[in-house]
């Protein structure tokens, strides 16, 4: 059996394999496409996306002790471009990559702090800011997938990471097994 720790840093791994598939679709995007107003919980792909980036920075600094607290979302400057946000959510998920690699078992049930402004210094375990952190993620890819059902460009298969039978061979090629 796997250890915890391992599993986070698979799961880190199939956040930037997830992150790369659906970024590079997105990429492909019809000038308009990537602003364009759709329904959903955030009103565009481009805002999704900048979302996920900022809540992203905000959590890893909190499981790092930073100390950047909510100035990682309310001064996030959001990508315009899609390839600009694609390369920044990859400097992102590396880092996310990073710091699951070098956890212990022993830090899991640690807790930092998260900074949550006017609503105070709130303590929580490293593995549950993962677990959260990956379903923060999950979420809002499958909001921008759903959306892509609308644009130019077909919504490309996010669920080809962990199973032998049907894995993506880029998995390999970019290193994440």
């Amino acid at each position: 059996m796997a250890s915890l720790t391992a599993h986070f840093s698979a799961m880190a791994r199939n956040n930037r394999w997830s992150n790369h598939v659906l970024l590079r679709a997105v990429c492909s995007l019809q000038p308009g496409e990537f602003e364009a107003e759709r329904t959903s919980f955030f009103p565009s792909i481009a805002e999704t996306l900048n979302h996920n980036l900022a809540i992203d920075r905000y959590y890893l600094d909190a499981l790092a002790q930073g100390g950047v607290g909510p100035a990682a979302f309310h001064v996030f400057e959001p990508y315009r471009e899609p390839q600009a946000l694609t390369d920044a959510q990859r400097a992102q998920d590396e880092a996310l990559m990073a710091f699951c690699d070098r956890l212990g078992e022993s830090d899991l049930d640690r807790s930092v702090i998260t900074d949550r402004g006017r609503n105070g210094q709130i303590p929580e375990r490293i593995d549950n800011l993962l677990a959260h952190l990956f379903q923060h993620q999950i979420h809002h890819r499958g909001q921008v997938h759903a959306m892509l059902a609308g644009t130019s460009v077909k919504p490309p298969q996010l669920d080809e990471f962990f199973l032998d039978y049907d894995r993506d061979p880029e998995i390999a090629r970019m290193g994440l097994l």
